[in-house]
């Protein structure tokens, strides 16, 4: 009886874990559409403080190749292609529409919350897990 408690437990552990994962790699919380906005806000300031469109969208590339390394569930607010293509439009957008900071944040905040792939329900661990123990009833 104990041993079967054990495998109950470690399974539902697993199960748990997968759920979250998954939840959090489909949930966009508007936490995440606004650390996108401070992203989009910081890359026009540093327009206006002479960084060049060549050189910010070249290092945008390289932080998106390492940002792929991790698990997507680690990656912050871009983990998905669809993502970066967000980020990356709104980001050439800085430099090809020039608008005060602040209104490339805004914009990039709305177009976030508005996307698909960013959907602004919060991650629910709770219904995961308990869906999970009444399938393995």
């Amino acid at each position: 009886m104990r041993t079967s408690l054990t495998f109950f437990g470690i399974a539902l552990m697993v199960s748990a874990n997968v759920f979250a994962a998954d939840a959090a790699l489909q949930s966009r919380p508007l936490e995440e559409c606004r650390e996108g906005g401070d992203f989009i806000r910081n890359a026009a300031l540093s327009r206006d403080n002479g960084i060049s469109r060549e050189f910010f969208m070249s290092r945008l590339a390289g932080d998106l190749v390492a940002i792929r390394s991790f698990p997507p569930y680690l990656r912050g607010f871009v983990r998905t292609e669809q993502d970066e293509a967000l980020l990356t439009a709104a980001a050439a957008n800085v430099f090809d529409a020039p608008q005060i900071p602040r209104r490339h944040e805004t914009e990039f905040v709305d177009n976030c919350m508005q996307s698909p792939a960013w959907r602004p329900e919060s991650v629910e661990i709770e219904r995961a897990v308990h869906d999970t123990v009444s399938t393995m009833r």
